[in-house]
């Protein structure tokens, strides 16, 4: 058996605005790499504003969007660009989906237990009503709910919080290997949030499960996660363990967000309403460090060459601060101590 469970390698994803030969080029993923270790299950984040190609990245996983370069391999195959359905659904069968709106997930017109028993015929789960019955009963249980509750129920008839768990017991009910989860506690009242990220860190346990959990939110990120990829137009500027980054951030960026979120306020976050300005656009396609612009320590090296990733302190940053040539720099030399 393969040693990791998922392996992405140089991800790259430009998309073409305004047409592919007349339009601009906006590189929405910025080779990204990062692999999560099997038969060791954990919470992996990837945090940032809206426009920072976090759910690109989940996307591309999925294989709902094709890599303009780069690899996905998952278990020792690669999935990079899978192209026949029966391949798909093998891949969808280990690796599952948690969608932000669960009432957007559901049909309104349709049955929420009546998605439960199609994923068990997909899949071919079980070949009897009993044994159909024993495969969407523990999920459900495992998230706290029943079938008995939500049997010959519609989505509106449910809490948000209700059909946000059916969404989760859905995706464990082919027992998958990983659970992509993008931003899945948004679109829920204040007061259930915990209960849900509480939920991914039981299942983790229970299931023998890895999340890769999307999120704007750096209070739950930090509650819940083993490590944490913090994302800025396309690329990771820092990555490694939570308390590394969250107590000791060192990439400006990663420092000015997480002083950003109000304390002691649990539901302190920056919001994702925010609307590309043309600031934001030319970050996109900066040859230097996308973080030049606002970077209270920007130095002339920033503006037009590419950070490299350094492994400083336990973890990678992507930022000029930490190279070997300017490291020693009197101003630089101030910030890291």
């Amino acid at each position: 058996m393969p040693n990791k469970l998922l392996e992405v390698k140089n991800l790259v994803k430009i998309f073409h605005l305004g047409g592919r030969f007349f339009g601009s080029k906006l590189k929405a993923v910025n080779n990204v790499s990062f692999d999560i270790e099997a038969g060791k299950p954990e919470i992996l984040t990837f945090a940032g504003e809206t426009g920072s190609g976090k759910t690109t990245v989940a996307r591309m996983i999925l294989g709902l969007e094709e890599p303009t370069s780069g690899k996905v391999i998952y278990k020792g195959r690669d999935v990079t660009h899978i192209k026949k359905r029966q391949e798909l659904m093998k891949h969808m069968k280990e690796v599952q989906p948690i969608f932000q709106n669960p009432f957007e997930t559901f049909n309104p017109l349709k049955k929420v237990d009546s998605y439960l028993f199609e994923m068990t015929d997909n899949y071919h789960l079980a070949k009897t009503n009993e044994e159909k019955l024993k495969v969407i009963e523990e999920p459900l249980n495992s998230v706290g709910l029943t079938l008995k509750e939500i049997k010959g129920r519609y989505p509106n008839e449910l809490s948000g919080g209700q059909l946000q768990r059916a969404s989760v017991a859905r995706a464990l009910i082919t027992r998958p290997s990983l659970l992509i989860a993008d931003e899945p506690v948004s679109m829920v009242d204040a007061s259930l949030r915990m209960s849900i990220v509480n939920l991914f860190a039981e299942l983790k346990n229970k299931f023998n499960v890895s999340v890769l959990y999307i999120t704007h939110d750096l209070a739950t990120a930090y509650y819940i996660s083993d490590r944490i990829a913090i994302m800025l137009r396309g690329d990771v500027v820092e990555f490694g363990d939570i308390e590394k980054v969250m107590l000791s951030p060192l990439h400006p960026y990663t420092k000015i967000l997480i002083e950003s979120v109000p304390q002691p306020d649990p539901e302190g976050t920056w919001k994702e309403d925010i609307k590309l300005s043309a600031l934001e656009v030319k970050e996109f396609s900066r040859l230097g460090c996308k973080f030049y612009e606002r970077c209270p320590f920007a130095m002339e090296v920033c503006k037009n060459i590419e950070p490299p990733n350094v492994f400083e302190d336990g973890r990678e940053v992507k930022c000029h601060l930490y190279s070997k040539e300017i490291k020693n720099y009197k101003k630089v030399k101030k910030f890291v101590e």
